[in-house]
C-alpha cells in the first residue's frame, strides 16, 4: 500500500509459522488476510529466519505469485 506520497507503509503482524527448512511461513496482519513471508525478505544479515508468535513490522509488495512481505523485522 502506497501512502499519498508514494511511501510504502508499514504494516504490522505477528508470524504464523515460519519453516528454517524450507525457508518461508507466513505473516498474520493485524488489518488483512495473512501474507506470505521469504526468508530473503527479513531484514538481517545471512539467512533469516522468524519463530512462530514473532511480533514483526512489514511492507507488502505484489509479486508473480501474490502478495509477499518485505522489509520485515522483529518488534
Amino acid at each position: 500500500i502506497l501512502t499519498k506520497h508514494g511511501e510504502k507503509k508499514m504494516k504490522n503482524g505477528v508470524v504464523k509459522w515460519f519453516s528454517e527448512t524450507k525457508g518461508f511461513g507466513f505473516i498474520e496482519q493485524e488489518d488483512g488476510p495473512d501474507v506470505f513471508v521469504h526468508h530473503s525478505g527479513i531484514s538481517t544479515e545471512g539467512f533469516g529466519s522468524l519463530n512462530e508468535g514473532d511480533r514483526v513490522t512489514f511492507e507488502v509488495e505484489q509479486s508473480e505469485k501474490g502478495k509477499k512481505a518485505t522489509n520485515v523485522s522483529t518488534c
